[in-house]
């Protein structure tokens, strides 16, 4: 089993700045990628960002240029820069983990999600 404790989030305004983080636990050797989903209320969980621990990532079309996505190799943490952010930025944000190869990213943990609000 793999123990996802996300940290940060909270209330922003519109255009600032926020970062989260993700830190794994547990059996983390069974996992090589993390990632950020996000679902608004009334919408579809949506993928945000993923990284590879070899450093491959994935952004969803909305976030690209505005979000970063990092990770800490060492500390099993992947941090997700938030920039520029839009009111239709507002979700909980889940940290998800799994693997990354041919099929691309797979996620079979999930964090419980953090609370992202944008104030205009």
């Amino acid at each position: 089993q793999v123990q996802l404790v996300e940290s940060g989030g909270g209330l922003v305004q519109a255009g600032g700045s926020l970062s989260v983080s993700c830190a794994a636990s547990g059996s983390s050797f069974s996992i090589n990628a993390i990632g950020w989903y996000r679902q608004a209320p009334g919408k579809q969980r949506e993928l945000v960002a993923a990284i590879s621990s070899g450093g491959s990532t994935n952004y969803a079309d909305s976030v690209k240029d505005r979000f970063t996505i990092s990770r800490d190799n060492a500390k099993n943490t992947v941090y997700l820069q938030m920039n520029s952010r839009k009111p239709e930025d507002a979700a909980v944000y889940y940290c998800a983990a799994g693997l990354y190869g041919s099929n691309g990213f797979q996620f079979k943990y999930w964090g419980q999600g953090t609370q992202v609000t944008v104030s205009s």
